[in-house]
C-alpha cells in the first residue's frame, strides 16, 4: 500500500508462508494476502511481495495461463506486485537449510538464469506505474570466496543480468531492478564492504565497459544503467547485528550513490548482557532450520559465530561479560522478548531517517520465522501477526 507523503509502498514478505513451489505459493497468496488487505487496506490498492523459488519462476515463465491467472487475481483483488524475493533458490520452509540458502551463488549459471526468469515474469505481471525489484543473495557465502577470481565471476554474472534488464526495459517499457542483500557471513556483509564492492567493481569503468558491450549501448549509458538497475536491499536487522550505526550506514550508501531499492524492516535478537540464565533461555532459539549468525561484542572487540551454538561453546569455555546480537528475525513491534531485547531501535532509527529523507519507494517487513518462534509469542494466527507488524511500521511513519 502507498504510505503517502513520498514515503513509498509498504507490504510484508510472503516468505513467511509456505511457497517452495508455485502450487504452494499460489495457495499462500490466495489464502492469506486478501485477509491482510481486508484488515489494513480494504478500500485501497495493496502491494504484494511474492516469494518465487527457481521452480516457481520456471513454472510461470513456461505457462502463459499461470501468468494470466496471477495477473487476474491481483487485478480482481485490487492488488499489485512490486517486489519478488528471489533469494532462496530452492526449498526454504520445513527443512534444515542453514548456509545452503546461499547456493547456488552468483558465480553460477543457475542463479543467473533464475534471476532472469523472475525478471521476465515481473515485466509482464506488474502494472505500468511500478518499477519492481528482485531481492537476491549477497553474492555468496564468505567462507567460499577463495580468491579474486570468485569476485570477478560474481560481477560478470550480475552484469549479464543487468544487460538483460536493459534489454527488457527497451522491449517492454518496464524497469526491473536487481537488489542484492548484504547479510552476516556473506561476501556482501557490512555497509563498508558493500560500498567497496559497488564502487570498485560493479560501478567501475571496467564494469560499465563490459555492460556496454553486452547490452550494445554507449558506455555513458552503461554507467547510468548500472545504477538504474542494480542496487541493494537494506535489511535493517542484518546491519544491526553487525553493530552498525544505522543512520551512518544509510548515509554512506546515499553518499556512494548506491540505490536502496528496498528498505526491509526486520528485528534481531539482542542480548545486551550475556549471563548463564540468558544462555540457557537462548538455547530454544538455536536448534532451527535457519542460520543464527551471532556477533559478540566483548571488551570493545567483535567476534563472529556462524550459529548460536558456536557462541554458546565460546561462553562455556570462557564465561564473562559480553553482548550478543543474533540473526534471528523476531516481531518488529517488540522491544523485549522475555529476558532478551530486540534490535527494534535500529528499525526506529532507519524509519526516522527515511521519514526525513526518503530512501526507497519500497518498504517490506520480513519476519519469516513465526513457524519456529516460541509459542509464548503467538497469541493469534499468521494474519494477526502480519497485520500487527504492518500497523506498527505504518504508525512509525505517521
Amino acid at each position: 500500500m502507498d504510505i503517502g507523503n513520498g514515503l513509498g509502498h509498504l507490504t510484508y514478505s510472503t516468505l513467511v508462508h509456505p511457497g517452495d513451489d508455485w502450487e504452494q505459493m499460489w495457495a499462500s497468496l490466495t489464502t492469506y494476502v486478501p485477509k491482510v488487505k481486508a484488515r489494513l487496506a480494504p478500500n485501497r490498492r495493496f502491494g504484494v511481495s511474492l516469494r518465487l523459488s527457481a521452480s516457481s519462476a520456471q513454472t510461470l515463465v513456461n505457462s502463459p495461463a499461470e501468468r494470466d491467472k496471477l495477473k487476474k487475481f491481483l487485478g480482481d483483488n485490487d492488488m499489485y506486485l512490486y517486489t519478488v524475493n528471489a533469494f532462496p533458490y530452492g526449498p526454504f520452509k520445513g527443512r534444515r537449510i542453514k548456509e545452503q540458502v546461499y547456493e547456488p551463488d552468483w558465480r553460477s549459471e543457475e542463479r543467473t538464469r533464475y534471476t532472469i526468469d523472475v525478471a521476465n515474469v515481473l515485466a509482464e505481471v506488474v502494472p505500468a506505474d511500478v518499477a519492481p525489484s528482485i531481492q537476491s543473495a549477497p553474492l555468496g557465502f564468505k567462507p567460499r570466496v577463495t580468491g579474486n577470481d570468485v569476485v570477478a565471476s560474481y560481477t560478470d554474472h550480475v552484469l549479464r543480468v543487468a544487460s538483460h534488464l536493459v534489454a527488457l526495459a527497451a522491449r517492454t517499457g518496464r524497469t526491473v531492478t536487481l537488489a542484492l542483500e548484504p547479510e552476516p557471513f556473506c561476501f556482501l556483509e557490512t555497509t563498508d564492504e558493500t560500498v567497496k564492492y559497488f564502487t570498485e567493481h560493479l560501478y567501475s569503468g571496467e564494469a560499465a565497459a563490459a555492460l556496454a558491450k553486452m547490452a550494445r549501448i554507449p558506455i555513458s549509458e552503461a554507467h547510468i544503467a548500472l545504477r538504474k538497475h542494480v542496487g541493494i536491499v537494506f535489511d535493517i536487522c542484518h546491519q544491526a547485528v553487525e553493530y552498525e550505526n544505522i543512520a551512518e550506514s544509510l548515509q554512506k550508501l546515499v553518499d556512494a550513490g548506491i540505490p536502496i531499492f528496498k528498505l526491509q524492516e526486520a528485528a534481531a535478537l539482542h542480548v545486551p548482557q550475556v549471563t548463564k540464565d540468558i544462555v540457557d533461555a537462548l538455547r530454544r532459539y538455536a536448534d532451527t532450520i535457519y542460520l543464527t549468525q551471532t556477533i559478540e561484542k566483548k571488551n570493545g572487540r567483535l567476534t563472529k559465530f556462524l550459529n548460536l551454538e558456536d557462541a554458546f561453546a565460546a561462553w562455556d569455555k570462557n564465561p564473562g561479560p559480553r553482548e550478543w546480537r543474533t540473526h534471528f528475525h523476531v516481531p518488529v513491534f517488540l522491544d523485549e522478548l522475555g529476558p532478551f531485547r530486540t534490535t527494534r531501535f535500529a528499525i526506529e532509527d532507519a524509519l526516522r531517517f527515511h521519514k526525513a529523507r526518503p530512501l526507497s519507494r519500497q518498504l517490506e517487513i520480513e519476519t519469516y520465522t513465526w513457524d519456529v518462534l516460541p509459542d509464548t509469542l503467538k497469541t493469534g494466527d499468521i494474519v494477526d501477526y502480519v497485520c500487527r507488524e504492518l500497523e506498527w511500521v505504518r504508525g512509525q511513519l505517521g
